[in-house]
């Protein structure tokens, strides 16, 4: 308790006050789409990563900040999709029992107390290149998948839910197999990550059919993992090497 009361809160000289971001990360584990999840020390608090901006900081960088923090990862597909207002959202009583329960004691009018607005962005991951790490008022941060996430404070399920919305609207502009699959895969891998995300499954040859007709992949050797003739081929997405990972819509 002693290490916890020595740590510092953030302070209202260096962050920003009533700004919040908060994080859905997404990773495909080969066969079910996963969220990071964070339990808060010794409250039985599950919520989303997420963090405060520092005045002199842009948005997004602050955002970046924070994944890198929890994923170990800076190379990121980011995207911003909403911004939660609603004055019922703000929740003294669960911000005052995290700090408690990690050790600090604050007056009443702490800046941390007051109503915070939170701008939501939804991040999409290779799951085998993350080494999770949970922030200092939390004893750990897992993967769920998506239909077994642990129940969420505060509006967290909300932010997820409409994450999942936005993700599942805009899965063939957005290209979003290229973070959750490594730089080479096979079309039944591809495949994989869309029945994930939209939550059912799909015929073999339709989807085949569809992808091709996009130009959005590049063929490669076949994987020759058994019998020749039934060796898959292995496919890129085209604008994999060249296009920005990181999208923040205006």
């Amino acid at each position: 308790m002693t290490e916890s009361i020595k740590r510092q809160l953030p302070s209202y000289e260096e962050f920003i006050p009533n700004l919040a971001f908060d994080s859905v990360i997404f990773g495909f584990n080969g066969k079910q789409l996963k969220i990071l999840i964070l339990e808060y020390h010794n409250t039985g608090f599950f919520a989303l990563p997420g963090g405060f901006i520092k005045r002199k900081e842009n948005l997004q960088d602050a955002v970046t900040r924070g994944l890198k923090e929890r994923t170990g990862l800076d190379n990121i597909y980011l995207e911003q999709f909403y911004t939660f207002g609603d004055t019922r959202r703000s929740d003294p009583k669960t911000m005052k029992t995290i700090l408690e329960a990690n050790g600090f004691q604050v007056k009443r009018d702490h800046w941390l107390f007051d109503r915070f607005l939170s701008v939501a962005y939804y991040a999409l991951i290779n799951y085998n290149e993350v080494n999770p790490k949970p922030d200092e008022l939390s004893d750990s941060i897992n993967w769920y998948p998506v239909q077994e996430l642990p129940e969420l404070m505060m509006d967290h399920k909300q932010i997820v839910e409409i994450a999942l919305k936005k993700l599942r609207d805009s899965l063939d502009e957005k290209l979003v197999g290229m973070n959750l699959l490594p730089p080479k895969f096979t079309m039944k891998e591809l495949q994989k990550v869309y029945e994930a995300i939209i939550g059912e499954k799909l015929r073999r040859t339709s989807f085949q059919r569809k992808m091709l007709s996009k130009d959005l992949l590049e063929r490669h050797e076949k994987l020759f993992t058994g019998g020749a003739h039934k060796a898959p081929f292995v496919y890129s997405f085209k604008s994999f090497e060249n296009q920005s990972l990181q999208i923040e819509s205006l």
